[in-house]
C-alpha cells in the first residue's frame, strides 16, 4: 500500500500547504530574534539609537503638539535626550583612554563632536524655548538613527519594512545637504540669540557660551561643514561689498566684521616649550 493510501485508510488526510503560508512565521520570528541578539550584543549603540529616536519624537511633539502636553516639556525632553546620547557617544569614543585630571585630557574631550552637543544641550535646556535650536538636534538624531535602524532591518529580513527602507535611503542621499543645513543653523543661531537678549528671553551669558560652542564647531576635526560655510559666507560677502552699488558704510562695517571674525576664528597658538639650560 502506498504511504498516501495508508494515511487515508487511517483517516488522516495529507496536510496541504496553503498558498502564501510558507515558512514566513518561523523565519520572521528568527529575524526578530537576530535583531534582539544584535541589540543585546551592542547595548551602547542600542541605547543611543533609542535616545535618538526619542529626541526626534520629542522634537516633533514640540513643533506639532498632536498628543498634547506642555511644549516646554517636549523641548526639554528633546535636549535632555540629546545630552544623554552625547554622553554615551563621548564614553564610547574615550573608553580606551584612561581618565586623567590634566589639561591634555580635557583638551582631547573638547575636540569630540559629542562633547560639543553635550555643551549645546546644557546651553539651551534652561533657556526660553528656541525652535531653531532643535533643528540640529533633530537632524543629527535622524541621520545617526538610520544606520542602526538599517542594521536591525537587515537582521529581521532583507525585504522587511520596505517603506522604512526607502525613507532611510532617501535620508542618506540627502546627508550632505542636511549636514550643510545643520552647520548653517549653528551659525545663524548666534544673531537669533543676540536678538532674543533684547527681548528678555535669554540670559546675557548665553551668547558667550554659544560663542565657545561655535568655536568648537569651527575647529571640529570630523565635521568641516561649519568651517566651510564660514568661508563661503566670507567670499560671498566680499564679492557683494565690492560692487559699486554697495554703500560705503555697509562696506566698511562688513570689512571690520570680517576682520573681527577672522581674528576670533584663529586657532590657538601652541605655547613654546622651554629649552633646558646647559649645565
Amino acid at each position: 500500500m502506498e504511504p498516501e493510501s495508508e494515511m487515508r485508510a487511517n483517516g488522516d488526510e495529507p496536510q496541504q500547504q496553503q498558498p502564501g503560508s510558507t515558512s514566513q512565521g518561523p523565519r520572521l520570528n528568527g529575524g526578530f530574534s537576530a535583531a534582539l541578539e544584535h541589540i543585546s550584543a551592542n547595548k551602547i549603540d542600542a541605547a543611543m539609537w533609542a535616545t535618538r529616536v526619542f529626541t526626534a519624537f520629542s522634537t516633533i511633539l514640540f513643533v506639532l503638539p498632536v498628543l498634547g502636553g506642555h511644549p516646554m516639556s517636549h523641548y526639554q525632553r528633546a535636549l535632555i535626550s540629546n545630552a544623554i546620547t552625547s554622553t554615551l557617544r563621548l564614553h564610547q569614543r574615550l573608553r580606551t583612554e584612561p581618565f586623567q585630571l590634566s589639561r591634555v585630557f580635557f583638551s582631547r574631550i573638547f575636540t569630540e563632536d559629542s562633547c560639543h552637543y553635550l555643551f549645546y544641550s546644557v546651553i539651551f535646556i534652561t533657556a526660553w524655548p528656541v525652535t531653531m535650536s532643535l533643528c540640529p538636534v533633530f537632524l543629527f538624531a535622524l541621520l545617526h538613527a538610520t544606520s542602526f535602524t538599517r542594521t536591525l532591518l537587515d537582521k529581521i529580513g532583507p525585504n522587511s519594512m520596505m517603506l522604512l527602507r526607502k525613507m532611510i535611503v532617501m535620508i542618506n542621499l540627502k546627508q550632505q545637504s542636511l549636514l550643510r543645513f545643520i552647520a548653517c543653523t549653528e551659525i545663524f543661531l548666534m544673531p537669533v540669540i543676540i536678538f532674543m537678549i533684547f527681548m528678555g528671553r535669554v540670559s546675557l551669558l548665553v551668547p558667550f557660551f554659544y560663542y565657545r560652542f561655535l568655536s568648537f564647531r569651527y575647529f571640529s576635526v570630523r565635521n568641516p561643514y561649519c568651517r566651510q560655510l564660514f568661508y563661503e559666507f566670507r567670499v560671498t560677502t566680499e564679492m557683494l561689498i565690492q560692487r559699486p552699488q554697495c554703500p560705503v558704510f555697509v562696506r566698511n562695517l562688513s570689512q571690520k566684521s570680517i576682520t573681527l571674525l577672522s581674528r576670533l576664528g584663529e586657532p590657538p597658538q601652541p605655547q613654546p616649550q622651554p629649552q633646558p639650560q646647559p649645565q
